[in-house]
């Protein structure tokens, strides 16, 4: 009695009360036109969402949408994405992966429309996420509205573990248990974080570089001890 627990202590974070928010709204309009984009959400804000949108507008035109989203401790993240195929032989490859640990919520919304006008469309979405802890949450909602009838399209979403399996292997070459996890966590993140231009992701060497942050923030919410509920999970 008298001693803060750590979800009150959490709450008081000036960060916390942060809001974040960031749009980004692409028409592709030429023909064979291409568009790549990763975006990472790994910030402190309290709230966040990414609205992610991509119009694909002329014959054979391509978008390639990755991203990535972090959240722990009390964090609430929403990630939306909307990719609209209006021109005919259109193709777009999604991957989207989501990372949730603490008592943190995050949703992913993901779009795929194709307009009649848009015959032989091609277009793939997965979401990935892993659940760090018992209490962290994730609202995982892929979704195609297909008018045309002559298309491939697909669309899917995985929640899992880290791999138990994979852990025990780390382990076995005598990691210990948080270095296994972080490593596992690490390699998750890491094909999202390939996408970005060596450029922006910055050098090893500097401390305020994109990829030594995530690597601090992914440190920050390696779990710490064994999750009370267990079960058979995929690696991902």
């Amino acid at each position: 009695e008298g001693v803060e627990s750590k979800k009150d202590i959490e709450a008081k974070r000036n960060e916390l009360r942060d809001t974040y928010l960031e749009s980004l709204d692409v028409h592709v309009t030429g023909e064979d036109g291409s568009y790549e984009v990763a975006a990472m959400c790994v910030g402190g804000s309290g709230k966040s969402r990414v609205s992610l949108s991509a119009s694909l507008l002329k014959p054979g035109a391509h978008a390639t949408v990755n991203g990535f989203s972090l959240a722990a401790g009390a964090q609430r993240t929403d990630f939306r994405t909307n990719i609209h195929h209006i021109a005919q032989g259109t193709t777009s490859r999604q991957s989207q992966k989501n990372m949730v640990g603490g008592r943190a919520t995050t949703s992913f919304r993901g779009r795929i429309r194709v307009e009649q006008s848009a015959q032989q469309t091609d277009s793939e979405q997965l979401a990935r996420t892993v659940l760090l802890s018992d209490k962290a949450r994730i609202w995982a909602v892929p979704s195609l509205e297909i008018i045309a009838d002559d298309v491939t399209c697909t669309h899917g979403a995985t929640v899992s573990d880290l791999s138990e399996e994979e852990l025990f292997y780390l382990r076995s070459r005598g990691l210990d248990k948080i270095t296994s996890r972080n490593m596992l966590m690490y390699a998750f993140v890491d094909e999202i974080g390939n996408c970005i231009d060596e450029a922006v992701q910055g050098d090893t060497d500097d401390e305020w570089s994109l990829k030594n942050r995530v690597i601090k923030r992914l440190q920050n919410v390696v779990p710490q001890g064994d999750r009370a509920i267990k079960g058979d999970f995929q690696s991902v």
